[in-house]
């Protein structure tokens, strides 16, 4: 049957036939032929299919009125396709809500909306919300079995009906997205080696994909995948290899088993292919290399498995042999650039975007994003100043990539730190580092836009303080981010033109997302992190809400 018939096919089908099909064997060609049946049985019905069965397909929905996971769509591109607040009338946006939702701590989550709720999380609280009045419709909270190597989450994964998500004491739980009950809970790894979850997973073809993190406690790092009906595991991949596993010859002895490698934030995937895109962080002991001689894979790398079985595919190491805690701590995206070929991008603590041909697995360019100083000195006793430094270069939040101006854009903090080395000395449950690190300074952030083909810088601006939340590019031709100083920002994404800024109070440091529901475009982010990049200002947890457009271009 030729694609058009088959949609014509479906459209003259019932809601109850199409799930049928939809869980069966046609679930690849009902992704094919989705953005076809968009047209017979309206965007909306459509969407809510996908959205049901998690079956989102490649370059995300095509209205761009919903946010299905940590970086939008599988693809992690944060691209959205909405166009009603523009360069023109951005200045005009307003304020809709806000709501304090937890106590003073860190709070990096990237926020998801679907089927008309927002989903978030703070370390140890699952929260759903109107997303246009800011109304809390649940609240739940965890309560930790074991005391928490770390208190931060980013957020959660959403299929079939339920929520994913991490815990400090290295738990992943499901809940119910209408109600917030438990469903189910899997230990993924053990707090008192330093083991936690603080990454938002993604889920899909009935799996859910999370990993574990701790480099800097000296974990050996993994990624699981694991039922999401059931929560039970089915595979896993070390990403730090030992005895036979490929890249094992790269350690000094096994030096591996305490080699890092934990995974902090999110993932990206090629549904055609099966293959999960992780990013991997850095080796330990962090600033010393004598016990971990070569070049520790596969650390500072993103490594490329088969979402069905874990099985390694390819890698890319951006940096070999570490010793400036220069992980990759974001999501690598993947895109296509101007004569289709299929691209890697990934921005590295180390100050650089990579981007890699995802067919030759070759470097195609590297572009630096801050001020780069002494990155291939190591520390020493009596200290070395590196740029960028330990709370430097691309953190949690990674590029996003716009067809349209055929752009890649990032957020980056430009701050030093000075770093020195000493014997280390392994104490499971406690920092593995080998030195320590002092800040340098007052550092400061950036936004750059990266031509997607050549690696030029196209424009860059340089922002009050450390720029770490979502870079939110739109068909509008608008680029929504903030800073840690508390400034939601506001870009003409061609120009760098600042077209807005509105000053929130307190440190945005998570997810920047954009979403339509009952005709407005909304644009919703995170304020009141405070951690080590807490910049001197203060703040409670807090979700907040604007909304513009619709005003002549």
């Amino acid at each position: 049957m030729i694609e058009a018939d088959y949609i014509g096919a479906m459209a003259k089908m019932g809601r109850g036939d199409l799930t049928a099909m939809i869980g069966g064997s046609r679930r690849s060609i009902f992704l094919s032929t989705l953005v076809g049946l968009a047209a017979w049985l309206g965007v909306a019905a459509s969407n809510a299919l996908a959205i049901e069965h998690g079956v989102f397909p490649a370059g995300g929905l095509w209205s761009g009125d919903t946010w299905l996971m940590y970086n939008g769509t599988y693809e992690g591109q944060r691209y959205s396709g909405l166009k009603d607040i523009t360069p023109t009338n951005a200045a005009k946006m307003k304020e809709v809500c806000r709501v304090k939702i937890g106590k003073s701590g860190a709070f990096q989550p990237g926020m998801i909306v679907v089927d008309g709720t927002m989903y978030l999380t703070l370390d140890t609280d699952t929260i759903a919300l109107d997303p246009t009045n800011c109304k809390i419709r649940w609240h739940s909270t965890y309560v930790s079995e074991q005391e928490p190597a770390w208190h931060v989450n980013r957020g959660v994964g959403y299929l079939d009906g339920r929520l994913f998500r991490g815990t400090g004491d290295g738990r992943v739980i499901a809940l119910d997205a209408k109600t917030g009950k438990t469903l189910w809970k899997d230990v993924a790894g053990n707090p008192g080696f330093g083991e936690f979850v603080s990454a938002a997973p993604i889920a899909w073809n009935g799996l859910v994909f999370v990993g574990v993190a701790g480099s800097d406690w000296g974990i050996r790092g993994r990624i699981l995948a694991l039922d999401a009906a059931t929560g039970r595991e089915v595979w896993r991949f070390y990403t730090i290899p030992i005895g036979n596993e490929t890249g094992s010859d790269s350690w000094k002895a096994d030096s591996g088993k305490r080699g890092g490698g934990g995974s902090w934030t999110s993932y990206a995937l090629d549904i055609s292919n099966s293959e999960l895109f992780v990013p991997v962080g850095n080796p330990s002991p962090d600033f010393v290399t004598s016990d971990r001689d070569g070049a520790n894979l596969f650390s500072d790398s993103f490594v490329v498995l088969n979402a069905n079985t874990g099985a390694l595919k390819w890698w890319y190491q951006l940096r070999a042999k570490d010793s400036h805690d220069v992980d990759l701590a974001a999501s690598p995206i993947i895109y296509n650039n101007s004569k289709g070929d299929g691209m890697v991008a990934a921005g590295g603590k180390d100050g650089h975007v990579y981007v890699v041909d995802r067919n030759s697995h070759r470097l195609v360019f590297k572009t630096e994003v801050t001020t780069i100083k002494n990155d291939t000195v190591d520390p020493t006793e009596a200290g070395v100043t590196v740029c960028p430094g330990v709370l430097g270069g691309v953190l949690w939040n990674g590029p996003a990539f716009d067809n349209n101006n055929k752009s890649l854009y990032v957020g980056t903090v430009d701050w030093c730190s000075n770093l020195t080395s000493q014997t280390p000395q392994y104490d499971p449950g406690k920092p593995f580092l080998g030195g320590d690190f002092k800040q340098e300074g007052k550092g400061s952030g950036w936004v750059y836009a990266i031509d997607s083909d050549s690696g030029a810088v196209k424009w860059k601006y340089q922002a009050e303080a450390p720029v770490v939340a979502g870079v939110t590019p739109t068909a509008g031709g608008v680029l929504f981010t903030g800073d840690m100083k508390g400034n939601f920002l506001v870009f003409n994404s061609k120009t760098g033109e600042l077209v807005h800024k509105v000053a929130m109070g307190s440190p945005l440091a998570g997810g920047v997302i954009t979403y339509k529901l009952n005709d407005k475009q909304y644009v919703a982010f995170s304020t009141g992190n405070v951690s080590r990049l807490g910049w001197g200002t203060v703040g409670i947890p807090t979700i907040v809400i604007m909304s513009g457009g619709g005003e002549a271009n």
